[in-house]
């Protein structure tokens, strides 16, 4: 048995010993242990070193606000995780942990020399230092900061584990299973409302678990606690979930839940997964989260043996733990006398309390002077001492904020610190409620809320065990009221409660130069008070630049020890008052959460979406060569024999413009716009005019921003007076469909107009080729599609082949073409069906590869290719598609912009290289004097660049500074192996300008 554990004392399993090994050495611990109980027992404080001064940090709280002890942890095989508090991790038989953030070791760490240096080191240094000079930043500067940064190491091997995701709806989701959560669940459990009950820890309980002498119901604490989880686990509408931390509050009453699995487990069951998402939808959501210990701010209040008061108790009477042998308070709060009465009732010896108040409550007085602790109110702690563990404590006297007497030594090896309690508020803010200031309690409380939730217990400022059962029993009545149901608040006998009442302060005053005193505010990112006060003077007025500024509140914890006490240091330096300066905000996570759980399923093939059309096993089989293409996966070509990539790409393009091709364009976007308003709906979105067009006829479409910028373009048939198809490019669907809502619900709600996304819908086969017509024509019922009945963009209903068809007549190759649109369960059966019948014209399937060279020889640009966001119609050659006699559309006022109509942009053109055989680099730079000073002048770039078998040579399109006036002049591609001309073609078109090939 350990020095420091207490045989029988505690719930954890004395009767079931555990090993785990820590830096390597072996540590004795019990059944229901932390790693950081554990290591108590055994007398290990030093546990890790601070983020910039590499200052020895003991283990401060027993909960997840922990910022100091962070730990490596590994689990298993390839199971390690860096930062995982030891506060919370359970231990098992095989655990391996270690400190994290020296070297070579713990106690002998070399970043300590940052320590004696830490005058050079003061809030924003890296501001200042690594501004001057310049020539430092990539040589010296950036790789210090990367060498520096972070704490724990990242795993190098892949995470064998896995991890799961639910969705689940209730009446009632209640955080917390401290004494308010357990009354609001056992009043809304006996109302039959459906409960989920949710608490970070292993086993509810909160605050009862660190006090077993409160007497609820006629019963001790821990037997209540029995009792009432036996109740609520009894009742088939309470689900229970421990190990589980609520770590975001969303929109419409979402909380998302993590629920540790098995990190507890020495031996975890096989393919069970880690950690489980939650994404729950409550109807009521009660908030019973409790508050945190503030830890007060003096001068070496950072050293091993230092902690939270509260946590001490909870060590002591959960785990069974003392944290010293003679021990020392200080305190501004009556909560840490019971601490110390619990801890000398336990066999420490409590050398003193040190009060900062000068009344107390009679009774805690002269309940310590007859425990033979010695007393001091009024007084302060100027200092400590100690290494790697504290030694003593410097205690003054104070009058009127300063110390005003001569000062004496404790001898101690632990001091036990309180400044009061601060509400947990992180999920209350994650909805934007607002926070109103107490300046009675100091703190700030829930004020106005936006979602419906009900706030209990110590989360709004309602403190000992009697008040809060009954505020928790009160907001489970509440909640199960507005949801209709009857249900009245359960009521409670308490006694022997440990009620209390304390004073908050900024930083302890000190008999030194308070500009030297180590007063630490945020453990782990090394903030000071007098870090505070300089990032004032520096001229950071704002709360959030000065937690910038400073890096208070940036750790792991959230703030959630360091916000207030940094608040009002901050507010006393700008001379205003608190609520005038403000709260930083919260954010989600509430804790630490690993990317495995927010990830869930999303990984290996399941990490991103792969969409495949109908027609991807057809492609598969014939040993397609595929490319991802926004979220589809698309054949980019299909080799024969030993064929790269080239030569099946110059195949298919041959076969495609001398008889007939094939192409698989489900993935093309598709939005049905429906409705009496339906054309003016289109007239306003689109450049073009439409109100003109007739049904069974089609148009280019071309979509601008509000910039004037190109944002999609595709072609759109009109159906009937009230209905049009419009077709977007892949990967833009979503981004059309949102964009066409946004203006319909906000700035036209008026407009009769209904869209309805039908990209999958939809199997689209486009045929191509001069022999198009004559394959389908056999197939199609109760349509001519001759030149004269059907021409170029047509479109109508039809048969294909026995299959139900809307057929559009277009095409994107220059060629003859047809695309059939069927039904996407027949996708396969058409495509397969065209195959056969088109044996008889050596019918060839070609992929994107193709499509892309085909449409380049027609000058047929693709957004995001050939336009980047900043290209206008002018400079993309297509001004013919904006309809002049139109008053407005998306983007019209913007492309009358001095900018946008100024000489000198950049214009889409062909470029034909010098040497025919040479292809360009997309992307590549184009310069009009090669022989310039670097850095050149760049008057653009490529677009696309293709080998072109139709036209023997290779072609390219590009964005060039007043392109179109540069017809028939050179520019030079400046390369690594060589300088490469070209001549600038006004035109993008390369084959067929006539067009009569479309017309064949």
């Amino acid at each position: 048995m350990s020095a420091f554990r207490i045989a029988g004392k505690g719930r954890v399993n004395h009767s079931k010993p555990v090993r785990f090994t820590f830096d390597g050495k072996t540590v004795q611990a019990l059944d229901g242990d932390t790693v950081a109980s554990a290591l108590l027992a055994n007398g290990i404080h030093l546990v890790g070193r601070s983020f910039k001064y590499h200052r020895p940090r003991g283990i401060l709280t027993a909960g997840s606000e922990e910022p100091n002890a962070l730990v490596g942890t590994t689990r298993g095989p390839g199971r390690f995780e860096p930062n995982t508090r030891a506060t919370m991790q359970e231990v098992f038989d095989g655990l391996k942990t270690e400190s994290q953030n020296r070297w070579p070791s713990l106690t002998m760490d070399i970043g300590s020399v940052n320590d004696r240096m830490h005058k050079l080191f003061s809030a924003g240094f890296y501001y200042k230092t690594f501004m001057w000079p310049r020539s430092f930043w990539d040589k010296v500067y950036e790789p210090f900061i990367r060498a520096a940064a972070g704490l724990g190491k990242s795993p190098t091997e892949e995470d064998p584990d896995h991890y799961a995701s639910r969705f689940h709806h209730c009446d009632v989701l209640i955080v917390g299973g401290g004494a308010a959560g357990l009354a609001a669940a056992l009043t809304a459990g006996r109302s039959g409302a459906s409960v989920v009950l949710v608490d970070e820890q292993s086993e509810l309980g909160g605050s009862l678990l660190s006090e077993p002498s409160i007497e609820i119901d006629g019963k001790d604490a821990w037997s209540w606690l029995d009792a009432t989880v036996a109740e609520l686990s009894g009742m088939a509408n309470v689900r229970i979930m421990t190990r589980t931390t609520a770590i975001g509050y969303y929109h419409q009453n979402m909380v998302g839940l993590c629920q540790k699995l098995t990190d507890h487990m020495a031996t975890p069951p096989a393919d069970a997964p880690r950690e489980r998402l939650w994404r729950v939808r409550a109807k009521q959501v009660v908030l019973a989260q409790g508050a945190s210990e503030k830890p007060l701010v003096f001068d070496g209040n950072d050293r091993p043996g230092v902690m939270m008061a509260g946590a001490a108790q909870t060590y002591l009477n959960r785990f069974g733990v003392t944290v010293g042998r003679y021990a020392a308070v200080v305190t501004s709060h009556d909560s840490a006398w019971y601490a110390a009465f619990d801890l000398l009732t336990a066999g420490v010896k409590v050398n003193a309390i040190v009060d900062t108040r000068a009344q107390v409550d009679p009774t805690l007085v002269d309940s310590a002077r007859a425990l033979g602790i010695d007393v001091f109110l009024s007084s302060t702690v100027t200092g400590t001492s100690g290494r790697k563990r504290v030694t003593s404590m410097t205690v003054a006297p104070v009058t009127d904020g300063k110390v005003s007497g001569g000062s004496h030594v404790v001898a101690c090896d632990t001091v036990l610190m309180c400044g009061g309690w601060t509400p947990n508020l992180h999920l209350f803010s994650h909805t934007k409620g607002s926070l109103i200031w107490d300046d009675e309690n100091k703190v700030y409380l829930p004020h106005e809320k936006t979602e419906e939730c009900q706030v209990a217990g110590a989360g709004r400022a309602v403190w000992g065990i009697a008040d809060t059962l009954k505020d928790g029993a009160d907001a489970g009545a509440a909640a199960v009221k507005s949801l209709g149901k009857s249900g009245a608040a359960v009521t409670f006998t308490v006694s022997k409660d440990r009620t209390g009442s304390g004073e908050t302060h900024r930083e302890l005053p000190t008999d030194g130069d308070p500009g030297s005193a180590r007063a630490f505010i945020d453990f782990q990112n090394d903030v000071q008070a007098k870090d505070i006060r300089l990032a004032v003077r520096e001229g950071m007025k704002s709360i959030e630049h000065v937690k910038r500024y400073t890096t208070n509140g940036m750790a792991t914890d959230q703030g959630k020890l360091s916000n207030i006490n940094g608040l009002m240091i901050a507010s006393d330096a700008l001379g205003r008052d608190v609520k005038q300066v403000g709260l930083t905000t919260f954010r989600p996570p509430y804790t630490p959460t690993t990317f495995g759980a927010l990830a869930g399923y999303h990984k290996d093939g399941h990490f991103e979406i792969t969409r495949k059309t109908t027609i991807d096993s057809w492609a598969e089989e014939k040993g397609a060569v595929f490319e991802p293409v926004a979220l589809f996966r698309r054949a980019r070509y299909f080799p024969q024999g030993s064929e790269d990539m080239h030569a099946a790409v110059n195949r298919e393009c041959k076969a495609t413009r001398t008889s007939l091709g094939m192409f698989d364009a489900s993935t093309l976007g598709k939005i049905e716009v429906v409705g009496p308003d339906a054309v003016e709906f289109m007239n306003r979105m689109y450049t073009n005019p439409w109100t003109k067009l007739q049904p069974g006829r089609c148009r280019y479409g071309l979509l601008l921003g509000e910039d004037g910028y190109i944002r999609d373009d595709g072609v759109i048939g009109r159906l009937t007076e009230d209905r049009f198809h419009v077709t977007t490019t892949t990967g833009g669907a979503p981004r059309v469909l949102n964009m066409m809502e946004d203006y319909l619900q906000t700035e036209w709600p008026d407009l009769k107009v209904w869209l309805t996304s039908t990209t999958e819908q939809w199997a689209v086969v486009a045929l191509n080729g001069p022999n198009a017509r004559k394959l389908l024509e056999p197939l199609v019922e109760g349509l001519d599609i001759s030149d004269e009945a059907f021409p170029h963009m047509s479109v109508a209903d039809c048969t294909v082949g026995g299959l139900p068809a809307r057929l559009f007549r277009v095409s994107f190759t220059g060629e003859l073409g047809f695309e059939v649109n069927v039904p996407a369960r027949y996708g396969l059966q058409l495509w397969e069906m065209l195959w056969e019948a088109g044996q008889q014209y050596d019918i060839c399937p070609y992929g994107t590869e193709t499509m892309h060279v085909l449409r380049a020889e027609k000058g047929y640009i693709i957004i995001g290719q050939d336009t980047d966001g900043t290209v206008t119609p002018d400079d993309a050659g297509i001004s013919w598609a904006i309809g002049k006699a139109k008053p407005d559309f998306v983007g019209k006022r913007s492309l009358a912009r001095p900018d946008l109509v100024a000489s000198g942009r950049k214009q889409l053109i062909g470029l034909l290289t010098v040497d025919p055989k040479t292809v360009l680099e997309e992307g590549a730079q184009i310069v009009d004097d090669p022989k310039q000073p670097i850095p050149m002048k760049m008057l653009g770039h490529v677009t696309s660049s293709y080998w072109s078998e139709a036209l023997g040579r290779s072609i390219a399109m590009a964005v060039v500074e007043d392109g179109r006036a540069r017809d028939g002049k050179s520019v030079y591609i400046p390369m690594p192996n060589g300088v490469i001309e070209a001549t600038v073609q006004a035109s993008t078109v390369f084959y067929d300008p006539e067009g009569a090939r479309l017309k064949l």
